[in-house]
């Protein structure tokens, strides 16, 4: 014979509250349903839908189609081809064709009419006109299309300033870089230079907006100083730094004979042009090659026993240095002192100038290449 047991019953204290599941980590149980007959799921009074077709292949993978099926469907349209994109802008496709058409920017800048940039702006805005007509963003044109450029683009371009400084050592030629500062934060009006009867000026005066979209044409190592330009106008830039830019840069290099290294035995610092071979300085002038490639002739000469003078027509990375270590020569100093038709002349180390009206950097009405 067996008893139950009393039911347990629990009862609240007076004031005592129950646990709510407002907490942050409390939960909810749902209420316990009491034990009893399964109830009977309900049945919809539609139709009972046909069996699903196992696959024959691998287990979820979907049946092929009849084979009749498989000839009549129609044909995937395969992807379009990819369009050339140029090199040097690979935001725009190349446009060429039989008759020699290419784009619009691209031929204004052949022209000598302003950069690719400034071409698009200038259309983007209105101002440029192909055979009479508005001309359109990225616009074909033939090589003998009349292109016209209104007025209101002449005007934007007559604003734009172009800079000659004397750059110091210490100081990068473009972005600041390993903790030295940029040349062209030394462009204000304290370092102005008026100039003398002997140099050009146009008399400007210093604005700040002369220091918006100045961009260096061509670099001059940090080590090295001289003649550095910057400008905001397309054409110089393209003249001094295009693809296919032939403008002289001359340049004095005193240098030290080191066949070993600079830091090895026999360095001669002294009367290096009594010792130098002859034919090395023939190799100089032509015959050697940087990054696998051959470089451009060259005018290498003496200016006194320990200074030569190059006239170059291309600019690589630190190319003069690296022409004097494949001969035996250490370059201890470097100073730009002529581009094209301009010379730095007696601008003091560290200050600027306006390039005069007077001035220019390729003859009148040359293209770059003219000079190659």
């Amino acid at each position: 014979m067996t008893t139950s047991k009393p039911e347990r019953t629990l009862s609240l204290k007076p004031g005592a509250a129950k646990k709510t599941a407002s907490g942050p980590f409390s939960e909810r149980r749902p209420p316990v349903r009491p034990p009893g007959p399964a109830r009977a799921k309900s049945v919809s009074a539609s139709a009972p839908k046909p069996p699903r077709e196992r696959a024959s292949g691998p287990e979820g993978a979907r049946p092929m189609p009849p084979a009749a099926d498989r000839r009549t469907a129609a044909p995937r349209t395969p992807p379009p081809a990819p369009r050339p994109v140029d090199a040097r802008r690979p935001d725009l496709a190349r446009v060429g064709n039989a008759n020699g058409e290419v784009r619009l920017n691209k031929r204004m800048a052949e022209l000598g009419l302003c950069s690719r940039r400034e071409a698009d702006a200038w259309i983007a805005r209105g101002w440029v006109l192909v055979n009479g007509q508005p001309a359109d963003m990225g616009q074909p044109v033939a090589p003998d299309a009349s292109i016209e450029v209104l007025p209101q683009a002449r005007h934007q371009q007559a604003g734009q300033v172009t800079i000659l400084m004397h750059k110091p050592v210490g100081y990068v030629s473009g972005q600041p870089e390993d903790g030295h500062e940029a040349a062209a934060t030394l462009i204000g009006a304290p370092s102005q230079w008026r100039g003398d009867a002997r140099t050009p000026s146009d008399g400007r005066r210093f604005a700040p907006a002369h220091t918006r979209g100045l961009a260096p044409c061509g670099r001059l190592d940090i080590d090295s100083t001289g003649l550095l330009v910057l400008t905001q106008d397309g054409r110089i830039a393209r003249q001094l730094i295009g693809e296919n830019s032939g403008i002289e840069k001359e340049y004095l290099v005193r240098v030290q004979w080191a066949p070993h290294g600079p830091n090895g035995e026999g360095v001669v610092s002294q009367n290096v042009q009594a010792i130098f071979p002859a034919h090395q300085l023939a190799r100089l002038r032509h015959g050697l090659s940087l990054d696998d490639q051959p470089l451009k002739p060259a005018q290498v000469d003496w200016m006194n026993p320990e200074q030569l003078r190059f006239v170059l027509v291309e600019g690589k990375k630190r190319q003069i240095r690296r022409m004097c270590e494949q001969v035996g020569l250490h370059v201890v100093g470097l100073k730009r002192i002529r581009i094209g038709g301009v010379v730095l002349g007696n601008l003091p180390v560290g200050q600027w100038r306006y390039l005069g009206d007077g001035e220019a950097f390729a003859p009148s009405g040359a293209l770059p290449g003219d000079h190659a």
